[in-house]
């Protein structure tokens, strides 16, 4: 593994995926498929440099999350693409200034988009990593939050597979939910079959049966999670013995839902392990732009 963690208001590093995208796209035709790595770009939601105890993290323990950051490297000094959701998401996929591609704030409704001068999605015509790795010979997943278009008023959003991916489980922020997490036209609901609370859960699951399909092919996966995002609606735990439901922005609340999240990041790793492909995969941690909200000025 040579996975990476991220720094406040930091994404995956633009030129480094440019990087790796070039180098496995010069190389496909040199190496056999089950000699190439298979890459997981794990983008969480909200998520600080100090939310994480390899940076120096006090709220929890994050043991697993910790491991990545144990047997990789830790870059420190490079920043997002922008501070805010959706186009820190598109700088990631295409590798450019979302500016380029009409970003400047998250996608809302279609007023909301138009006030703001920007598009209500993302142009399929503009660069995917997902569809370079493709391309190359790779399977391509999308597994968890997308907001580069769709949902609420915008019904036009383009398909996954515009983008390169072979398979997808998303949000209600997409162009086709998951209906499992998105019972009620909303981005979460008590009426969901997948709780709030086991969210990441459902997309590590998602992840590990994907590369189970594909034993033989190399597989880029998006593991991008809406945790540690508020609300945050952690299950109830005899640890907790406040108010529950618990206020969904407070720091008892967070801190359970980060355990919970570094809980599933081990059974990831756990589960790569088991298939066998943990000593052939990259995995890349990062946040997509930051905490909001912070404690004590935490980052």
């Amino acid at each position: 593994m040579m996975p990476t963690l991220n720094r406040r208001f930091t994404d995956v590093a633009i030129l480094t995926l440019v990087f790796l995208v070039t180098a496995f796209n010069v190389n496909a035709q040199r190496k056999k498929e089950k000699e190439r790595p298979n890459i997981i770009v794990i983008l969480t939601d909200d998520m600080g440099f100090s939310d994480v105890g390899a940076f120096g993290g006090k709220f929890v323990p994050t043991p697993n999350i910790d491991r990545i950051a144990t047997n990789g490297l830790k870059l420190s000094q490079y920043y997002s693409a922008a501070p805010i959701c959706s186009p820190s998401r598109a700088g990631i996929l295409t590798g450019m200034y979302p500016g380029r591609w009409n970003f400047c704030t998250y996608l809302d409704n279609k007023k909301h988009n138009k006030a703001a001068e920007q598009a209500d999605f993302l142009d399929p015509k503009a660069p995917s990593i997902a569809r370079i790795f493709k391309e190359a010979g790779y399977a391509t997943g999308h597994f968890g939050k997308w907001h580069l278009g769709g949902g609420r008023d915008v019904k036009n959003a383009p398909g996954f597979e515009q983008y390169g991916y072979d398979a997808h489980a998303s949000t209600y922020e997409s162009p086709d939910p998951d209906p499992a997490i998105t019972a009620t036209n909303w981005i979460w609901s008590d009426k969901d079959s997948i709780k709030r609370y086991d969210r990441t859960k459902y997309f590590v699951d998602k992840t590990l049966a994907f590369f189970k399909a594909h034993p033989n092919q190399p597989c880029f996966v998006n593991l991008w999670p809406d945790d540690v995002h508020t609300p945050w609606v952690p299950r109830k735990e005899t640890e907790y013995t406040g108010q529950y439901p618990m206020n969904p922005e407070e720091e008892a609340a967070f801190k359970l839902v980060l355990k919970e999240y570094d809980k599933q990041i081990g059974r990831l790793l756990d589960g790569l392990k088991a298939l066998g492909a943990d000593q052939n995969t990259i995995i890349i941690f990062t946040s997509d732009n930051g905490p909001l909200p912070s404690f004590r000025g935490a980052g």
